[in-house]
């Protein structure tokens, strides 16, 4: 997995859901899907859903600790 695809959290610190899809291999209808059903965490800014960089970053296991690829 290419860090490229998912920023540091302090540069960026969060995403929108079709960069969390690309990030995770998945079809945009299938990242908002699980933006609906909480699977991906999100927070609603506004109008605009926004997916917190930090949380992707845990959930793909970039950020080192014993879990870790």
């Amino acid at each position: 997995m290419s860090t490229a695809l998912v920023p540091d959290p302090a540069a960026e610190p969060t995403m929108n859901v079709e960069r969390v899809a690309a990030a995770f291999h998945i079809s945009r209808a299938k990242a908002y899907e699980a933006v609906k059903t909480g699977d991906i965490p999100s927070i609603k800014l506004g109008r605009r859903l926004a997916v917190p960089t930090a949380a992707v970053r845990r959930m793909l296991q970039l950020d080192g600790g014993p879990d870790a690829a």
